[in-house]
């Protein structure tokens, strides 16, 4: 028997450029799978929507004798309407390209291999919509079957039109109001899925972000944390501050180079694995080896590197073991001394930069009253001035120094040195800033 030909009309104009496919079944049913529209597909749509290009139609109607039911049509500018027909939804599928723009659907298309009972009555445009999701449907329906065109609005037709009342201007119009409200639907369900992610984002950083073990110290502990990325919460930067059983306060600072998705993840996960060596009792020199291991095996790049800084504090406050890798040396605050920078002459190297590296353990005493600032380079690579000059470490003690005068302590402290550097650069830092500090009191 001869194979049925998908049907392009074109009423008046002639849509030049599009192959005709011969079709290969028949029935409703066997129809294709759904075809997912690309994200330059629906570009090209909306570009030529905006500007001003025709819109095209696709009718899927059950018409053996070839009688037009749709009439002349002509969009809202008064350019014609391109019309293509398909009889089934194998052929539907072929004419589906990106330049289409709306779908007319005839309820009346049989299903094929049964009968269109009352529950199967939408199943073609069950079907239809499957494989057209981002496309605007419209469904026809006989005159009388309103309650049928209702129906189909509420699965998910944009709207519905009884076939004897058709005419041009009515169905132009049609069409352009199902086209905007499906792209305003898109838009919606788009924003609504975008807010859902982020909530998410912002869950899942938020438990990210760590809680310090301090159970059982004196230690004060105060930290202030900005991401370089827009609207993130989690950066490349990281710290921690935990008490082992023996009464050791160890806490710690690092910088991830980069302040992208994958530098947070690796800045977390190198967090996560100082907790864990840190509880299990390693600390210095053999802490900072394991710690480069786990970055070299976790890393996406070979040339990804880490800063950290570690200090571990006596059970008696007193003094405290400092381990520096590539990081900026802590700030320490004593009465009646100015604030200044512990000693960093036997700085290591970053992790993840030499293979086989040490990092010396330096003693450094504190005395029975004391502050410890630890912070990562965002804080100090601002600008200053329209020059361009960086803020550094010396300007950045300088203006610790200013604002203990003023009688600044604890979070107070670590927020207006934050928002100061902000307001030294003009704006919003570029980099990850990570502030932490702790406080001991007699």
């Amino acid at each position: 028997m001869p194979v049925p030909v998908p049907r392009q009309r074109v009423l008046p104009a002639a849509d030049s450029g599009q192959a005709q496919t011969a079709s290969h079944g028949g029935g409703a049913s066997a129809g294709p799978a759904p075809r997912t529209e690309t994200a330059v597909e629906k570009g090209n749509r909306d570009t030529a929507l905006a500007a001003g290009g025709s819109l095209t139609l696709l009718l899927i109607e059950d018409d053996p004798g070839g009688s037009p039911i749709v009439p002349e049509l002509v969009d809202s500018s008064g350019k014609p309407v391109r019309i293509r027909t398909a009889r089934n939804l194998t052929e539907a599928a072929r004419l589906l390209t990106d330049d289409v723009h709306c779908i007319l659907l005839d309820l009346a298309l049989p299903a094929s291999g049964r009968s269109a009972g009352a529950d199967d009555e939408l199943a073609v445009l069950k079907r239809v919509l499957e494989l057209a999701p981002r496309h605007a449907v419209l469904a026809l329906t006989a005159s009388g079957d309103a309650e049928r065109g209702a129906q189909a609005v509420r699965v998910g037709a944009q709207d519905y039109l009884v076939r004897d009342e058709l005419d041009g201007r009515l169905l132009s119009r049609a069409i352009r109001y199902a086209v905007e409200r499906k792209r305003s639907d898109t838009a919606e369900r788009r924003l609504a899925e975008g807010r859902l992610i982020a909530q998410e984002n912002r869950r899942l950083e938020r438990g990210l972000l760590p809680t310090p073990l301090l159970d059982g110290s004196t230690l004060r502990f105060a930290a202030r944390y900005r991401p370089g990325r827009s609207r993130a919460l989690l950066g490349g930067d990281f710290y921690d501050a935990v008490r082992t059983p023996d009464g050791t306060v160890h806490a710690m600072i690092g910088d991830v180079c980069g302040h992208g998705p994958d530098e947070a993840a690796l800045g977390v996960e190198l967090r996560i694995a100082w907790r864990a060596l840190t509880l299990a009792g390693l600390c210095g020199d053999e802490l900072l080896n394991t710690l480069q291991q786990v970055l070299e095996h976790e890393r996406s790049d070979e040339e990804i590197f880490a800063t950290l800084c570690t200090v571990d504090i006596a059970p008696d406050g007193r003094r405290a073991g400092l381990c520096l890798a590539g990081h900026p040396s802590p700030l320490v605050i004593a009465p009646g001394r100015p604030a200044r920078l512990l000693p960093y002459d036997n700085n290591g190297p970053a992790l993840g930069l030499l293979p086989g590296a040490r990092w010396p353990r330096m003693q450094v005493e504190l005395g029975a009253q004391w502050s410890l600032m630890l912070y990562t380079d965002g804080l100090i690579e601002g600008r200053v001035g329209e020059g361009g000059e960086r803020l550094g470490q010396d300007g950045m003690v300088e203006l610790v120094r200013r604002q203990l005068a003023q009688g600044l302590r604890g979070e107070d402290l670590l927020r207006e040195a934050v928002n100061e550097v902000r307001g030294l650069n003009g704006g919003e830092l570029t980099d990850d800033v990570a502030v932490v500090l702790l406080d001991r009191e007699p």
